[in-house]
């Protein structure tokens, strides 16, 4: 039989830790990811923009995805994953040719993408989104569906796999797009800001895009940095990628803070340049930037309009 001493023990220690638990308080600089799988209900899509025969007799469809998020997002096809071609009967070929990804950028919520640029063996090279299933033929009613992982809102450095969620790209291959109009699917209002918007990033650093160029090796983006601090400093935004009206990413993806910039001063501003290679017959182009905000390695993303250029 439990003494009345020891009752009333019990219950003071029950009540310190019932009125401990009511005050705890998370701060407000810690972000508290979401579960690894969890999604929003809101997906990527993707449909078929041309089938056809390689030489070697295999299947293929060129792909176009949709980010439908309503955030900026970043898409990779699950590694070691064979895409699966589907007929109507439900008989399965496998496909273990997949190559679809925003090539490590975040794509623009409403964006479009039909391929990216990425170095292979040292060169950099144009990447279409597409998918190879062996000798399969396309029956009618047939449908390729592909797993996919997606990481998407404000990219952290310190963990680039939060914000992770896995889907699976369902296409209709009775369906055809073959006129799609670049980059933008469904526009989302307020997004794209006019190539000299100032922004605030980190430190309360002002970064402007003053000039948009074409020149010989692509496309020169001239960037300004303003520094309101008493302390020089720099906002990193790494060398970003542009899309234009053809559907490709261009610029190959790199850690943001790895690009150089310069010190700015206290009070000062510093001007300084990054080139994307971007073949001079593509139009209506926009910057995809990351700007480093809030914390440091931590980026907010924006779309500036150089379709002008």
């Amino acid at each position: 039989m439990i003494s009345k001493r020891l009752r009333i023990f019990i219950l003071l220690l029950i009540s310190f830790f019932t009125f401990a638990c009511a005050y705890v308080v998370v701060p407000e600089d810690i972000v508290i990811p979401e579960k690894e799988g969890e999604t929003t209900g809101k997906e990527w899509s993707a449909v078929a923009a041309k089938v056809s025969n390689a030489a070697s007799g295999a299947l293929q469809v060129e792909i176009t995805i949709i980010n439908n998020t309503g955030d900026w997002s970043k898409l990779e096809a699950l590694p070691d994953t064979p895409a699966l071609l589907v007929a109507e009967d439900d008989k399965s070929t496998t496909c273990d040719v997949v190559n679809v990804s925003t090539g490590g950028h975040r794509l623009a919520p409403g964006f479009q993408a039909r391929g990216f640029v990425a170095s292979v063996e040292g060169k950099l090279q144009t990447q279409l989104l597409g998918v190879e299933c062996g000798n399969a033929t396309l029956a009618p009613g047939s449908k390729l569906t592909i797993k996919y992982a997606s990481y998407s809102g404000i990219l952290d450095d310190y963990a680039p796999e939060g914000n992770r969620s896995e889907g699976i790209l369902e296409i209709d291959l009775d369906n055809i797009e073959s006129g799609l109009l670049y980059p933008i699917a469904t526009p989302v209002e307020g997004l794209i800001q006019p190539m000299s918007t100032a922004l605030t990033g980190l430190s309360e650093n002002v970064v402007t895009l003053l000039d948009a160029s074409r020149v010989e090796s692509g496309l020169q983006l001239t960037w300004q940095n303003f520094n309101p601090s008493k302390f020089a400093l720099k906002t990193h935004i790494g060398i970003p990628p542009v899309i234009g009206a053809d559907g490709i990413i261009y610029g190959e993806y790199e850690i943001l803070d790895m690009a150089p910039v310069p010190l700015t001063p206290p009070n000062e501003n510093v001007e300084w340049i990054t080139e994307v290679s971007v073949p001079s017959d593509v139009k209506g182009l926009y910057v995809l930037l990351s700007l480093e905000s809030k914390k440091p390695r931590t980026y907010v993303n924006y779309v500036l309009d150089i379709s002008d250029k």
